[in-house]
């Protein structure tokens, strides 16, 4: 497993957010550079956001969920009844982390109007 996961729900739905785009960034030498990324799976997770082997150092992160697109996607898809729009584009998510090589859960809480994030486990 990565050291850093993520897990997206669509409060809206109810159910997980599929597909949503996700870019993992390290603040390196007072800019951010990207090491990961990818897109959320059918269960809104992204198992391989980092390698396995991957050990972070202590540092500042951010994880950049592109919730427009995802919410593009999903008022095309026949039967969808929300939101004909999202009020935040995007949503960046940025944490420190100790540099143990413990995991690292950051989970999104995602609706058209608003989102949610904690420290999962």
């Amino acid at each position: 497993m990565s050291q850093i996961t993520t897990h997206v729900l669509d409060t809206a739905q109810g159910k997980p957010a599929a597909g949503v785009p996700i870019r993992f960034f390290a603040f390196v030498d007072d800019d951010w550079e990207q090491i990961g990324g990818g897109e959320t799976n059918a269960d809104g997770r992204l198992p391989n956001l980092l390698e396995e082997n991957v050990v972070l150092p202590a540092g500042r992160y951010l994880m950049a969920f592109d919730t427009a697109a995802y919410f593009k996607k999903l008022m095309h898809t026949p039967g969808y009844r929300g939101a004909e729009t999202c009020f935040y584009p995007y949503v960046d998510v940025v944490f420190e982390i100790s540099g143990d090589g413990e995991h690292y859960h950051i989970p999104l809480l995602l609706s058209p109007y608003g989102y949610s994030t904690y420290r999962g486990s």
